[in-house]
């Protein structure tokens, strides 16, 4: 044997080494990945929803007979002789977004319907589509609430 074969004699590594040090990898890796799952478990992931309170708009805006939903707020606007309302566009049932349509209010994920001031007509929905707060801005534009629910048939006189 010449001195550079000796050199690589050396240097082999037994089976039983090559597994212990595989298994110490591996126990290591897997040790990493549980600490640091743990670690992104105190910081929460929020999602940050829209604002409770919005403008939509001057009274004028809205015409009598109007039944505007507002899809990214999750709200429509009605307004007829008694003033203007916003109820709901969430379905009490699951949270689906309801559409509304000419009787009323549909639920597309379960059947739910509702009439136009929200009252359950059918479906598993548990309860009557929720009202919002309206009020007059100091700029004179109407301002949605939607963490302040009010008694179904509370229009805003305009």
């Amino acid at each position: 044997m010449t001195t550079m074969d000796s050199g690589i004699a050396d240097r082999t590594i037994s089976r039983r080494r090559l597994l212990s040090l595989t298994s110490f990898l591996g126990l290591l890796g897997a040790s990493g990945v549980v600490v640091w799952s743990n670690l992104l478990f105190f910081k929460p992931r929020v999602t940050y929803g829209e604002p409770s309170r919005f403008r939509i708009g001057a009274p004028d805006a809205f015409p009598l007979g109007t039944r505007l939903p507002l899809g990214r707020q999750r709200v429509t606007i009605v307004r007829n002789e008694n003033g203007l309302a916003a109820i709901s566009n969430t379905c009490t049932h699951l949270g689906c977004v309801v559409a509304t349509n000419e009787i009323g209010f549909a639920c597309p994920c379960h059947g739910s319907r509702f009439d136009p001031d929200g009252t359950v007509l059918g479906g598993p929905a548990p309860r009557p589509l929720p009202w919002y707060q309206l009020s007059l801005s100091p700029s004179g534009e109407i301002e949605v609430d939607t963490s302040a629910e009010v008694a179904q048939g509370s229009y805003l006189k305009v």
